[in-house]
This record gives C-alpha cells, structure tokens and sequence, in this order.
C-alpha cells in the first residue's frame, strides 16, 4: 500500500512553537515542509538550507505560494488573526497554534474566514491532544467508570522565567500564563469533562514587579452537566511538578532534577529587556545558540501535569505512559504502546481535515471556548467575582 501524499505545509513564524512542532514535522511523512515566512533572516536563511526550500519576510508572500496547501501559523498570539485570515484568503487549510486569538471577536473573524473560504481550520498544538488523555476520554465514554464528577489539574513550571520578548510580560498583550498555559489546562478538563463551561471562579497571582504579568492562578470550573474541575498553575520556577511524574518533562522526555533553577539562573546577568529579548532570539531557531530536538522520539507521551479525573464509579490519572484506573474494588494501569513521533496526534487531525474532509475536534469554536474560558478567568480574578459563560448561539 503506497504511502500517503502529505500536506504541503507552510510555516508562519519560525520561533519556539515551530521548534517544539519541528521533531514532528521532521519524523511524519504526512506533512512536507515546502515554504515559510519570518521576518528574521536568519531564520529564514536556516529554513531555507535546512528544507531547500522559499523563504519570505511576510506572510503574503507565504500565501501567495502556490505549493503551499496548509500554513501553520505559529506566529505570536497577536498575529494569528491577521495570519489567518490571509491564509484563508489565499485558499490556504490552516493550523493555527494556541491560544487561539486574544478576543472572541478575533475568532469570530477566523472561523468565519475560514468558512467563506471552505479551507479548514485546527487549532493547536494544546495538550488535550496528547495520547494519555485522549485514552481517558475513551474511558469515561465506555461508561463503565460513571459520569464525571470532579477533576483536578495542576503544573508548576518555570514559564515565567524563561526568556522573553516585553509583549510576552503584558496581559494585555497576550502575556503571562494565563493565554499561553491555562488554554492547555482548560483544553484538558473541557475535554475529559465532555461538557461546555458555564461558570468561572478564579484568582490570579502577580508577584514579581520585574515580570508584571499574572505568573500563577487557580480557578474553579463549573460544567453545565454538573461536573467541576479545578486547575492551578504556576510558573515561578520553584517547585516542579515533573517531581510528581516520575521526572519526564512536558515534551516526555526525562528531566534531570539536579538542574533545579536553570531559568532563573540564566536571567541572573540580564540587564534589560532588550537585552532579553536578545537571549532568546539568540537560542530560537536560526540564532547563533539555536540547538535542535533529538531526532529520536521521546520515551514516554508529553503531558500538563497531574491530572486526577474522579467519576462516579472510579478515578482515573492519565500519566506519560498510560492511564491508572482506581476502580471500587481495584485499580489497574492501561498502558499505550510508546509513541513513535512526537505530537502525532496533531497530525492525525489535520490530515483527516484536509485529505479526507474529516470534522476537527480542536476546530475554530472548540478553541474560541477554551479563549472564552481564559478570558472569564482573567475578569473573575479581576473583579473578584463569578464569571457566567453564555451558552453558544
């Protein structure tokens, strides 16, 4: 049997969210890397060798490709509207990463783009995707473990101490971990809740002057079927949660505990934010101090942190290699096979969408609910109150 014709990616924005996707791109023979557009030109001096392949300074001249059948746009967040919409224009399916706009009204324009273009439209990579917690949906659908009652989720990183550009400090600006992180804890308990959110209890944590952006939360969830769900984060870069998951890190490959403060330690000598912003550009992809990804995949599945889901008749924990069922009587582990490439599972969706039509889980409203979500998160912990999410049109 022949193998598959792959989709003939662009790529808008050749910054961290590519390198995180890259190992991906590299190992699935159903995508083919065939353009991208940076404004940096190392960046695109880089791809261009790397892939033999056009390069632009703008995303017009990335559209405008004719060998270009899907972009993903992996710009920041304050783009992915203008991004997107151009792709549309140009005929182009989109993968869009998360969070997927700043303002509901930024989806609306998306989703409606890609609609009047009949191009489709997935959002990611979130975590939701990941295999453990897709096996724990499967679970909960069987029926046998019960309805969903409770669920809690939790990550301590040290998000905020990474290097930054200043946008990536201003709330307003798409910064903090609220738009980048919480959109994979929401994602995640939306998800295994099986259930739209309609109510937003939260408060926010901003406790360095230095990185005046919200760098930790807790919220409470209410789900229109009954179930709740917790979700705290933090990204002071103190205690790690990866403690809690035998020490396999977010992209599921093992972390070394020894290297306990490496991002605070690493900003240290920063002088300033530009000079900051300087540092990471310099490890990002096309800079001077740019390393690539193992080639090799990573041992076990990538992963958000702990995550207990507590039905009526079991708990269940998805985990980096599987998922623990705590049934009345007995608990067992449903162990998947080890993943071979990394972020399949992305793949898996936009290759359904764009070669077969298939209808996308992570489509444009799926993600607008989840911005939705973050949204009522900021204003609850603004206002110091509940946050009623309206039921969709």
């Amino acid at each position: 049997m022949s193998a598959p014709r792959p989709i003939r990616l662009g790529v808008a924005g050749l910054g961290r969210a590519f390198t995180l996707m890259l190992p991906t791109f590299l190992q699935d023979r159903r995508v083919q890397l065939v353009a991208a557009c940076d404004p940096r030109e190392a960046a695109r001096q880089q791809f261009a060798r790397d892939f033999g392949a056009a390069v632009y300074p703008d995303i017009e001249g990335l559209a405008s490709d004719p060998s270009v059948e899907a972009i993903y746009v992996a710009s920041p967040h304050q783009f992915h509207v203008l991004h997107t919409r151009i792709a549309a224009m140009h005929g182009k399916h989109v993968l869009v990463e998360k969070p997927m706009a700043l303002a509901l009204h930024e989806c609306d324009q998306m989703i409606e783009a890609c609609r009047a273009a009949d191009v489709r439209l997935v959002v990611g990579h979130c975590h939701s995707f990941d295999a453990p917690y897709a096996r724990t949906r499967d679970i909960i659908a069987a029926g046998d473990v019960g309805p969903v009652r409770m669920i809690q989720a939790l990550n301590y990183t040290d998000f905020l101490y990474r290097p930054r550009r200043p946008e990536e400090l201003q709330t307003d600006a798409g910064g903090g971990v609220v738009f980048s992180q919480a959109a994979h804890q929401i994602d995640i308990v939306r998800l295994l809740a099986g259930s739209p959110v309609v109510k937003v209890r939260a408060i926010a944590g901003a406790w360095d002057p230095q990185r005046p952006t919200e760098g930790a939360y807790t919220a409470l969830l209410w789900f229109e079927n009954g179930a709740f769900a917790n979700v705290t984060y933090s990204g002071y870069g103190h205690f790690d949660s990866d403690e809690w998951c035998g020490w396999t890190g977010e992209m599921g490959n093992r972390k070394n505990p020894e290297e306990y403060g490496v991002a605070r330690k690493r900003l240290a000598g920063i002088s300033d934010a530009k000079e900051e912003a300087r540092l990471k550009a310099a490890s990002t992809y096309g800079g001077p101090d740019y390393r690539p990804a193992p080639a090799a995949a990573a041992a076990h599945y990538q992963h958000f942190g702990p995550v207990v889901v507590s039905c009526e008749r079991a708990a269940l924990r998805p985990t980096p290699e599987g998922v623990w069922v705590y049934a009345d009587e007995q608990r067992e582990f449903v162990r998947l096979p080890a993943p071979t490439v990394p972020r399949h599972e992305v793949i898996d969706e936009l290759y359904a969408a764009v070669s077969r039509g298939d209808a996308a889980l992570h489509d444009g409203p799926w993600a607008r609910s989840t911005l939705e979500v973050c949204l009522a998160l900021l204003q609850s912990a603004r206002e110091d109150g509940d946050v009623a999410i309206p039921a969709p049109p």
